[in-house]
């Protein structure tokens, strides 16, 4: 059996399992100018991964529907009105204060950053035999390496980092139920090695991406929530290790592996780097929309104190997290007949 991988093993080394490992290591091998860099080069760092990674990665799914021809006439109608929808939600939610606007976009947010990590793993698993045992423990396996650190942060004690905003999640610290929660992990963890290590000697074959993609999980969300309480390093295991193998996979899958249905964004530019001009677009279109969140509400890396939102803010909060939210729910099918 060949190894299931979504491009090459190269490629997917480079940019889909790679980058938890990659910044994992660079964060053990600085972590004593963590604070230095923190502090000095805070626009710099917001800059790399907020704008350009974070960002980014929500206008990655225009090539695999707004800028998709085929696509668009397909899911039109659903393409169309889900903006709206997540408009006026929006619009409702802020209503009811900033905060539960807020609370409810992080916890879409978290659920969309997990189910992200169960794909990658349900792809990298997709050649594989499959029986309901097989199935029910890799399940576990990525849910726990998952959903444990998340429920660390609801249970423990203060963080020094939010999703989005302070008091964002419901919280309350309770020893007992950490200690509980943290030996089923390790026993969900466990069961998954000794069952990884029976099947692969019982089919002599050892699923490499698969396994790499469910330990690079687990590292980057334990240590990045759990291990390290601070905001720089939490940001670069959740940012990078989300928004880099986002946008890889679509670039992957929507545009060299379907040379004869570039987008006509792309197409128009063929005869140029076609990387260089979807990662230029993403990183356009970002910084466009990060400009008009600093302006018009944030006010903290550019700040033009021109005019006073502050009373549409129940408006402007809701459009110009349109993006974002609709790159959340879309996310949930586009990519379900998509499995080869």
């Amino acid at each position: 059996m060949k190894q299931p991988w979504i491009h090459k093993a190269k490629t997917d080394f480079a940019f889909i399992i790679g980058p938890s490992f990659f910044v994992l290591a660079i964060i053990f091998l600085f972590q004593d100018y963590i604070t230095e860099i923190e502090n000095k080069y805070s626009f710099y760092t917001w800059l790399f991964l907020i704008v350009f990674i974070d960002v980014a990665h929500v206008y990655a799914t225009l090539f695999k529907t707004y800028f998709a021809g085929d696509e668009f006439k397909k899911n039109k109608k659903r393409l169309l009105l889900l903006p709206a929808i997540c408009f006026a939600i929006g619009i409702i939610l802020f209503s009811f204060g900033s905060l539960v606007f807020w609370s409810f976009l992080a916890y879409v947010a978290v659920f969309h950053f997990i189910r992200q990590q169960y794909g990658f793993m349900r792809l990298y698993a997709r050649n594989e035999e499959k029986t309901r045992l097989s199935v029910v423990i890799d399940n576990l396996a990525i849910y726990a390496a998952t959903v444990y650190p998340m429920l660390y942060w609801f249970f423990s004690s203060q963080r020094k980092f939010n999703w989005f905003v302070e008091n964002e999640f419901f919280r309350f610290h309770n020893s007992f139920l950490l200690k509980l929660l943290f030996w089923i992990y390790c026993i969900i963890l466990l069961i998954y090695v000794i069952y990884t290590v029976y099947k692969s000697i019982r089919n002599k074959f050892f699923n490499i991406p698969k396994n790499a993609i469910i330990l690079g999980t687990a590292l980057s969300w334990y240590f990045g929530i759990v291990y390290f309480n601070n905001d720089l390093i939490f940001t670069l295991l959740n940012v990078v290790s989300h928004g880099i193998p986002y946008m890889a996979l679509v670039y992957f899958r929507e545009i060299d592996n379907k040379p004869n249905k570039i987008p006509g964004v792309l197409k128009a530019l063929k005869r140029y780097n076609p990387i260089f001009i979807y990662i230029l677009i993403l990183m356009v279109i970002a910084f466009a929309e990060e400009f008009l969140w600093e302006i018009l509400v944030w006010n903290e890396n550019i700040s033009f104190r021109i005019f006073d939102f502050s009373s549409w803010q129940f408006l402007v909060v809701p459009l110009l997290s349109v993006p974002q939210f609709t790159h959340y729910l879309l996310d949930g099918f586009i990519w379900k007949s998509n499995k080869g």
